[in-house]
């Protein structure tokens, strides 16, 4: 299966997957170069849910969270120009896409609570460095309204190229820092963060 809007320059024909879950006894996996959402079936059978690059273009879709339906965020491309350009994607149950936030930027993670609040996970914000910089992450949580509240700001160093994030059973965010790049040997973490509100 090939996507719709290939990059010409960066193409990888077996994908790159990123992301899968695991909803009602299938897999659902995203794949960013291709710019597509897949389902797995237990016994193998592979099919396209969805090429949103067919409607959005060379997005670089990266996670993908089931929150009644399936809502898909993208890394866009390492460019300053790109700031708080990317966007969380609802895909409908008849594979309409609509964007439901914008305003973000290198997303890797996202989850929801029981208060129906998004959690977006940005790997690096940076207005200077066209590569991921490292010790920019952020972490907003966006209420059912669409205001953006930033519960770890990019300026105080903690998120280091985090890759991705969960809730726990206890209610806190786990979030794995430190997930690419060239650090020492060792340097990955699990970080937890407390929602108390």
């Amino acid at each position: 299966m090939n996507p719709t809007d290939p990059i010409t320059g960066d193409f990888e024909p077996d994908g790159t997957w990123y992301s899968m879950i695991a909803v009602r006894g299938d897999l659902y996996a995203v794949e960013p170069n291709h710019g597509e959402l897949d389902k797995i079936t237990t016994d193998g059978a592979i099919s396209r849910v969805i090429d949103l690059s067919a409607s959005q273009g060379h997005v670089v879709p990266t996670v993908v969270a089931n929150h009644g339906v399936f809502q898909i965020s993208n890394l866009g491309q390492f460019d300053p120009e790109q700031l708080n350009t990317q966007s969380v994607y609802q895909i409908t149950p008849s594979g309409q896409v609509k964007v439901v936030a914008t305003g973000l930027s290198k997303v890797l993670g996202l989850v929801f609570d029981g208060r129906d609040r998004m959690y977006v996970l940005e790997t690096s914000y940076s207005t200077d460095d066209p590569g991921p910089e490292p010790g920019t992450g952020r972490l907003i949580r966006i209420l059912p309204n669409g205001k953006q509240e930033i519960l770890i700001d990019g300026t105080k160093g903690v998120l280091v190229v985090p890759t991705g994030m969960t809730f726990g059973p206890d209610g806190a965010l786990y979030i794995s820092n430190i997930g690419y790049g060239a650090p020492p040997v060792g340097a990955g973490q699990i970080l937890k963060v407390e929602i108390t509100d």
